[in-house]
């Protein structure tokens, strides 16, 4: 291993305070609801999707103070930011009503053909046909329309913190391992099919099956924890008990049929073009104006949530971009099971797509080696926020659900253990 530069060394050293900075968040929650002449200050610090930007900030300071501007000039203008800009452009779109309301529609649809209670066969076509769905609209898409329907029908309703934690835990894991059907919806995946030489047939037959049997039983045992308070309406999606509580009904207009269409064709169009910036872009500037000549059909625009997550992203992106230099040669050094159990472990503490790809740096690996590569990374893809690039989407979504408005990362890895586990013994079957 050659020996690092002093910004490397800076970088790993502000990343793993980032790390640790995002461990930290309901602390400074706690302080921010005290009122206090900082308020503001911890406010800020307590908001996730801030942390990585920020710390990038400082990264990006300390290399112009060392290296000079142009150095740090130079850095910015290497580093890809089209996954950051594609996370917010699909929020933006799939979190638009007409959107919403068709996959509503799709979810209770499929939720009548299952033999169980409508109240257990909603929850669990949430948490399955929608994750898997991300390996057709992208896994960004998928995480946001997954955590609307979950806020809106049990999230908002229920003071159930343990089934919140849960959920969340599970909704992660699943949707980390739920775009793996294809070759081009997971961000690890698809930093790796090409120079791999894996294409949608090959991940459906080593990566697919598995991930869908995992997902299904993560959902199934999910369920049947929660079926009790799921069938009595204590979580607010069943049939409540105290009608004065329930939401009063919606008295806009219907959504058009055609409004619906055209909502489906940009979102199309986004997902076609998501290697694209200019592009995808441009779809959203169209939609945007759309959807404000449209506003009876709309909700509000999730413009500025998706710049955070964008935020976090681009943060993620410029402090990651500095840690081959201990990273890559740690990934080599490891044989394949090994590397399954690391590369899960990693994932927590780093973009599980930063992974991935410098993994496919490695020279002469074999197949075992990439697929335990692949396979480690999206199992670990749910145990942190950090770990897998849509998952500050449904952070952002759901956090003010929870207590003091923040959710705790410690547990929210306590939660998404034993859905990782479900899928780490499914992919090394």
């Amino acid at each position: 291993m050659q020996s690092p530069h002093h910004i490397e060394i800076i970088a790993t050293v502000l990343f793993a305070i980032a790390v640790i900075h995002t461990f930290s968040v309901p602390v400074f929650a706690r302080l921010a609801h005290r009122n206090g002449p900082h308020a503001g200050l911890w406010h800020l610090l307590s908001e996730v999707e801030a942390v990585f930007g920020v710390w990038a900030c400082v990264l990006l300071a300390c290399m112009a103070l060392f290296s000079g501007v142009g150095e740090a000039v130079a850095y910015m203008d290497t580093r890809n930011f089209t996954e950051p800009a594609f996370v917010f452009v699909i929020m933006v779109v799939a979190a638009s009503r007409p959107i919403l309301e068709l996959v509503g529609l799709v979810v209770r649809g499929v939720s009548r053909i299952l033999p169980l209670p409508r109240e257990l066969a909603m929850f669990f076509v949430i948490m399955t046909a929608v994750p898997l769905s991300g390996s057709l609209i992208t896994e960004p898409a998928a995480m946001t329309l997954a955590a609307l329907l979950l806020r809106d029908a049990y999230f908002q309703r229920s003071e159930q913190a343990g089934f919140k934690y849960l959920t969340l835990g599970v909704l992660f894991v699943n949707i980390s391992i739920g775009g793996v059907l294809t070759a081009y919806a997971a961000p690890p995946v698809l930093m790796v099919a090409q120079v791999f030489g894996w294409d949608t047939g090959y991940m459906l037959s080593h990566f697919g099956w598995r991930a869908a049997v995992a997902v299904t039983l993560n959902a199934a045992l999910l369920t049947l924890i929660c079926r009790r308070h799921l069938l009595d309406g204590e979580l607010g999606a069943g049939r409540s008990r105290d009608q004065s509580s329930a939401p009063a009904a919606d008295t806009r207009p219907r959504v058009p049929l055609i409004v619906i269409g055209i909502h489906v064709l940009f979102l199309l169009g986004i997902v076609l073009s998501a290697h694209h910036p200019v592009i995808f872009l441009g779809f959203l500037m169209l939609f945007i104006g759309y959807a404000g000549a449209y506003p009876q059909y709309q909700n509000r625009l999730m413009i500025r949530e998706g710049l955070m997550v964008g935020f976090f992203l681009a943060g993620l992106v410029l402090l990651g971009g500095l840690q081959k230099w201990w990273l890559q040669d740690l990934l080599g050094s490891l044989s394949p099971l090994v590397l399954f159990w690391g590369a899960t472990a990693l994932t927590a503490v780093t973009d599980n797509a930063a992974l991935t790809y410098l993994g496919s740096l490695v020279e002469g690996t074999n197949e075992a080696w990439r697929y335990m590569l692949v396979a480690g990374a999206v199992t670990g893809g749910g145990l942190t926020v950090i770990a897998n690039a849509p998952n500050p989407a449904g952070f952002a979504i759901l956090k003010n659900c929870f207590p003091d408005g923040a959710i705790s990362p410690l547990k929210l890895f306590l939660s998404a253990l034993g859905p990782t586990l479900m899928a780490a013994l499914w992919f090394l079957i």
